[in-house]
């Protein structure tokens, strides 16, 4: 159940001055907020209790707010006491910080502003705001909202958690040995599960012990055996609960935090140290962060995702399949990303999975390659020569490389399966000279590492930024995807996340992207009246009267009370203000005889004085 929530019907305004322009960022906020369907903003909700706040005012004021570059739940708060509109925004209504903070952190909320990227996108591909069919993906890291020096490194648990497992190991034989607990694996012993079964079995025996010891006699000779098993025992079991199992436990919490990353942070366990651009004291420190990827077109954000890695080639895949399952991608013919993206993984990818698709996207040596240095390079292999039909190289030196075997590589990072074809310099050149050159400094024959999956996708996607239509999207490429992260940072204010928790973050981020496209849509929609304009000399003189008429009639009636005219005074303003009406009348006709034979496009100004205001309208 929620409130009533329909902007301007509830409610009859007194004062007609409370109001905003049509082309306000707060009216373009409220009706793309309006357009999304009831079934996408509005969640189940009880029907008890006090009814909700409608999740699209909600949305609608922290959007404005975000424009206004206010972040904080209590800033917010008070701008709902003090600026129009947003008072407007949210029909006047008071709304806490603690609610406002709520909302935003709130799963729905993210889901929501995820949502709200697919009917942007839609609203782009009706007006044919798309740039040239193509999206264009970069990404960018920003420092997240958690405290620097709260790092928890993955080598360092690794470490210790091997260590004391090697304990725990010498422990359990020790209880074996002692007879304390029956055999069980080894590997169960050394997890914290284990650990609570080695301490509860311990903790069995001291009770049976103390039991024993209680029916003994008092004095007995040599000391009671029972009662020095029962102190070591009980400072196995103290060791167990008080050191070995909240160890284990942390060890263990952390590697499932860790989920693949080298390290997170103590206060915001979904962010990553990594290196920020922003390094202020020079020595390459890491700070928690994430990698954020955004998709455009015509500097308009299509969607964006949160990742903890900070490279940017691993993200490419789970964004394009997060794209294609919103029905974003379908949107879009061509794939446009820098050289960071340019890899044998991601070009396989895109040719196995967007077949349909055209990419653009360069390779890490591309720009080196076509340099005349490069080129003329002996080193390189794809200078040498090559014999298709017997299949062998040659060197600039004349050293000959023959096909060997084929060899396989697998990559730890992507678990790729990469094929290469090793060829080696035979052992016996044609001279003695080049017998030397066809060895290594170690005495070993050279040899040549050829992967063909990878030359052939090299070749390819060379061709297509080499054509026309590539160099021209390619080339779209730096003015489209770069200016949102400089507007983010810079002109909205945003360096750093506001809120904790990837879920958090991506509603953070969200919002913010969702401002700077609504920002630059409204920009776009303003109307923005232009000077009226006459290239006849005789009408652009009845202008000039006529704006003479009209700042003499806002003297008169503005600045001049009656009290201080006389009545000769008073009867040539009159006749001038007719004079002025009877040269309003004469130009209007004249200009619409202008505007119908010979410029139909052309704007006209017409002026009304009205009691005591001015008022000046564009008719087109």
């Amino acid at each position: 159940m929620y409130q009533n929530y329909i902007t301007g019907q509830t409610t009859l305004s007194l004062n007609l001055d409370f109001s905003i322009p049509a082309n306000h960022i707060a009216s373009v906020i409220s009706e793309f907020v309006d357009s999304i369907p009831n079934e996408v903003i509005l969640e189940t909700t009880s029907n008890t209790g006090r009814p909700a706040y409608h999740p699209a005012m909600m949305l609608k004021i922290l959007l404005f707010a975000y424009s206004r570059r206010v972040f904080s739940g209590r800033k917010i708060e008070r701008m709902l006491e003090e600026n129009l509109p947003m008072m407007i925004l949210a029909d006047n209504r008071k709304i806490s910080y603690h609610t406002i903070n709520n909302f935003r952190s709130s799963d729905h909320a993210n889901k929501v502003i995820k949502q709200c990227f697919v009917y942007f996108t839609s609203l782009l591909e009706d007006e044919g705001l798309i740039r040239e069919n193509a999206v264009f993906i970069d990404g960018t890291k920003i420092e997240a909202d958690a405290n620097r020096y709260t790092f928890v490194w993955r080598k360092a648990i690794e470490k210790y958690h091997a260590k004391l497992k090697e304990d725990v190991s010498a422990l359990y034989e020790e209880l074996i040995n002692k007879e304390v607990v029956k055999a069980m694996a080894e590997e169960e012993a050394q997890t914290s599960q284990g650990l609570e079964i080695l301490a509860q079995e311990t903790e069995k025996e001291v009770e049976k012990l103390t039991d024993k010891i209680d029916r003994e006699p008092k004095a007995i000779p040599g000391g009671s055996k029972n009662k020095a098993k029962r102190r070591e025992l009980k400072k196995i079991a103290h060791k167990l609960r008080k050191d070995f199992i909240p160890r284990a436990k942390k060890y263990e919490e952390a590697e499932e935090i860790f989920a693949g990353r080298n390290s997170y942070s103590k206060t915001d366990h979904d962010a990553t140290f990594m290196h920020m651009k922003e390094d202020h004291m020079k020595n390459g420190q890491l700070k928690p962060g994430y990698n954020i990827q955004a998709a455009t077109t015509n500097q308009y954000i299509v969607d964006f995702a949160l990742f903890p890695n900070p490279t940017d080639f691993r993200t490419f895949e789970p964004f394009l399949d997060q794209m294609k399952s919103r029905g974003i991608l379908d949107k879009f013919q061509n794939i446009v990303a820098d050289a960071g993206y340019g890899s044998e993984y991601n070009y396989s990818i895109l040719e196995e999975n967007y077949s349909d698709k055209n990419y653009q996207i360069p390779y890490t040596q591309y720009e080196k390659e076509q340099t005349r240095k490069y080129k003329k390079d002996p080193s390189k292999v794809d200078n040498w020569y090559y014999n298709e039909e017997e299949d062998y190289y040659v060197d600039k030196s004349g050293v000959r490389f023959n096909f060997k075997y084929y060899s396989q590589r697998k990559d730890r990072s992507t678990g790729m399966v990469r094929n290469f074809k090793i060829y080696e310099a035979d052992e016996f050149q044609l001279t003695e000279e080049l017998t030397q050159l066809a060895k290594t400094k170690t005495g070993r024959q050279r040899q040549i590492h050829y992967n063909p999956n990878w030359q052939y996708l090299k070749e390819k996607a060379k061709e297509t930024l080499q054509s026309e239509e590539g160099k021209r999207i390619y080339g779209c490429r730096k003015s489209d995807v770069e200016p949102i992260f400089g507007h983010m940072k810079s002109v909205f204010g945003m360096r750093r996340t506001h809120l904790r928790g990837k879920k958090k973050v991506e509603t953070d981020v969200g919002i913010m992207f969702m401002t700077m496209n609504l920002k630059k849509y409204g920009a776009k929609k303003k109307v923005k009246p232009s000077n009226f304009h006459f290239k006849n000399k005789k009408h652009r003189n009845s202008l000039k009267i006529m704006n003479s008429c009209v700042f003499i009639s806002g003297l008169k009636i503005e600045f001049l009370p009656r009290h201080f005219l006389n009545i000769q005074l008073l009867i040539f303003l009159e006749v001038l203000t007719l004079v002025y009406f009877v040269v309003l009348l004469v130009t209007s006709v004249v200009v619409v005889e202008h505007v119908l034979h010979q410029k139909p496009t052309l704007k006209v100004a017409v002026f009304v004085v009205k009691d005591s205001s001015t008022i000046t309208t564009f008719v087109n």
